[in-house]
């Protein structure tokens, strides 16, 4: 039996990268519709809403970020940034407004389609009823237990260092900037303390088991802030 296509809304003004883009869409069992402004993809979202968005942030008639802005205001759509922007203070407001994921023009299509696939992925499971337990290579945590295992054997983490891996477990698969785990793990009033971060980061992974230089698990988006793997 074949699986659906899953319909994907490009919001993007350049006529080549549309065309590149629905080429490997279309090749990859994905759908897409497209709208060269942000009105127009407004509209596209209100009257047929997708699975996913692919958003270019330099639109001719409204910035991207505040797409962004909009749709969150009523939608939970993964929103994947594809955006000539490269400069970190756009990857993080992006981020924080809201959008699942950023890829910098130019990109590959091997890896935006497996950012697609996650930021799916994640969107279905938190659509669906979904088991406490998280599994991936040596690891499991069982968020209802509150129970963290490696190679099967449990690790004990403090309150904190557990709140913040129960917040990447969360969000698998999703980058989440460094503000936005300052803010929920420490409080609104330490955003600014990204050194917490950085020390907690590392005892994370020396219980886990995980090699900073080479991660399996907990990986470190420069400058933006942090992403559990999911598979």
């Amino acid at each position: 039996m074949t699986q659906p296509e899953t319909h994907i809304l490009v919001i993007e003004d350049e006529p080549e990268i549309r065309k590149f883009l629905k080429v490997a869409l279309i090749n990859n069992a994905f759908k897409p519709i497209f709208a060269e402004t942000a009105r127009d993809g407004m509209k596209l979202i209100t009257n047929q809403p997708p699975e996913m968005i692919i958003l270019d942030l330099g639109l001719p008639d409204m910035d991207g970020l505040d797409v962004i802005r909009a749709v969150r205001e009523w939608s939970a759509i993964p929103i994947i940034v594809l955006s000539a922007r490269g400069q970190e203070h756009d990857k993080v407001a992006a981020l924080e407004l809201g959008a699942d994921d950023y890829l910098t023009k130019p990109f590959g299509v091997p890896e935006l389609l497996a950012r697609l696939k996650v930021a799916l992925r994640h969107a279905r499971n938190n659509s669906s009823t979904k088991s406490p337990l998280f599994e991936i290579g040596d690891i499991s945590v069982d968020l209802e237990k509150r129970l963290v295992k490696v190679k099967g054997q449990e690790v004990h983490f403090t309150p904190t260092e557990y709140k913040l891996l129960a917040l990447l477990v969360k969000h698998a698969g999703k980058v989440i900037t460094q503000q936005q785990l300052l803010k929920e793990v420490w409080g609104k009033n330490s955003t600014e303390n990204s050194h917490y971060l950085r020390v907690y980061a590392q005892h994370l992974r020396q219980k886990l088991g995980d090699d900073p230089m080479r991660p399996r698990y907990i990986v470190t988006e420069a400058g933006i802030g942090y992403r559990l793997k999911s598979e």
